[in-house]
């Protein structure tokens, strides 16, 4: 075997009261969809600050055995059960390769997280992902949740009849510590603007609805109520007028789809531009409603970013679920927008062995050639990696995937224009 190889990260593993440890006699392994790998240096990086270590219970770790040559699966080390383990990796960070693990029988569903493969290697861990965005708006550290917490409170005073506030403070920044709201009392970056409790999707990784019987309990509770304009306006306006590059998005996880709220939304923009002509107005959408778009960017809107987990619409309809609309509409959509010289992003769900499949590239390609695609946005699909492999019927694609390193690497060189980020453009990014 190659002193190269003997290298690479060994495997982690978790004991049955979540202590992680390595084992030395075998190699860390990543998955794709339908493959097992040995990583290597163009696609691990040590593991970044605010990282999570999940213990993935009733699933075997595979790793690599030198000696034999090949994959294994692992019960037990020394006599006691052992547990694959993954890494989740703060905004910013693309995974390309999922834990490798064996499924028992009797695994519960996982949490809506995504699980990266991680190894141990000099001292420190690991994990399988790349950086895709280097700008710091979602750290969010611990030493800071006590300085968080006193200016959540000073919102809740400065706005004490304001339901919107109440919601994206005692839920939001208390409870799941969100990064958008976190800087909204922080008086920084992202301005978060949830409008609506309904949907016109049933996706499968849906963070804030989840129907009973999937197993998955939602991430967070969505909003119950539909704010006002003047609710909308009252903080909004302050934010765009002090914080540095600001942004202000409708079209947030903890709601539904905020196109059903056209109208309010768009008497909103109207209402804040009135005010402030300062910072960017963005809508983070399903794109499902033409019409509605073409409205919101009459009125003013700057920046719209369409969700999508491919560009093939048999994959996007098995995922997203759509009720009363089509792939068609929300390419439709994208046309309107761009027509109206809005920045247009795609909220890109990634997921390795998929993504960078043969035929989804040829797929992305066409449709960024086809809508003057200005962004797109990486985001690692947040869902239990076996269940959407199995819901989506990736199993039966043919063909090797590119490796996601590679996939950033030909969009970069067939799209140069086309920007690859994670977070929502400010006016900063639009111009450079």
């Amino acid at each position: 075997m190659g002193q190269g190889i003997m290298n690479l990260p060994r495997l982690v593993v978790s004991d049955h009261a979540g202590n992680i440890f390595e084992i030395p006699e075998l190699l860390m392994v990543g998955a794709s969809v339908n493959s097992l790998n040995l990583p290597d240096e163009s696609n691990t990086i040590s593991l970044p600050e605010s990282s999570v270590l999940f213990t993935l219970p009733e699933r075997l770790p595979v790793g690599f055995d030198p000696a034999a040559k090949k994959f294994i699966s692992l019960d037990e080390y020394h006599g006691s059960p052992v547990y694959a383990v993954a890494a989740f990796m703060p905004p910013g960070y693309v995974r390309t390769l999922i834990s490798a693990y064996q499924e028992l029988p009797a695994a519960p569903r996982l949490p809506l997280y995504c699980y990266s493969a991680v190894g141990w290697k000099n001292g420190r861990f690991y994990a399988a992902g790349i950086r895709i965005d280097r700008q710091l708006r979602h750290d969010i550290l611990d030493e800071s949740l006590t300085f968080i917490d006193s200016q959540a409170k000073a919102m809740l005073k400065r706005f004490p009849r304001n339901r919107l506030i109440r919601h994206l403070v005692k839920n939001c920044v208390c409870k799941y510590r969100c990064p958008n709201a976190c800087n909204l009392v922080l008086g920084k970056c992202e301005c978060p603007v949830p409008a609506s409790p309904a949907c016109n999707a049933a996706c499968l990784g849906c963070i804030s609805r989840q129907p009973r019987g999937t197993g998955f309990p939602p991430s967070q509770h969505r909003i119950d109520f539909v704010p006002t304009v003047q609710e909308i306006e009252e903080y909004v306006v302050p934010h765009l007028q002090k914080a540095a590059n600001p942004i202000a998005s409708f079209g947030q996880g903890c709601e539904g789809e905020p196109l059903l709220r056209a109208g309010l939304i768009k008497e909103s923009i109207k209402r804040i531009r009135l005010r402030t002509r300062r910072g960017v107005l963005n809508i983070n959408t399903n794109a499902s409603m033409p019409k509605s778009v073409k409205q919101l960017c009459i009125a003013g809107l700057n920046s719209m970013r369409v969700s999508l987990n491919s560009a093939q619409a048999d994959f996007y309809t098995a995922y997203y679920g759509p009720q009363n609309y089509s792939f068609d509409d929300v390419c439709e959509s994208i046309a309107i927008a761009k027509k109206h010289k809005v920045w247009v992003s795609l909220n890109y769900l990634v997921f390795p062995g998929f993504t960078d499949h043969p035929g989804e590239v040829a797929a992305l390609k066409k449709l960024l050639k086809k809508c003057k695609i200005d962004m797109i946005q990486t985001r690692n699909l947040n869902i239990d990696p076996q269940w959407f492999i199995e819901k989506m019927g990736l199993s039966s694609l043919r063909g090797k995937p590119l490796g996601m390193v590679s996939w950033v690497d030909e969009i970069r060189k067939c799209f140069p224009d086309v920007k690859l980020g994670y977070f929502n453009p400010t006016y900063k990014t639009m111009e450079n």
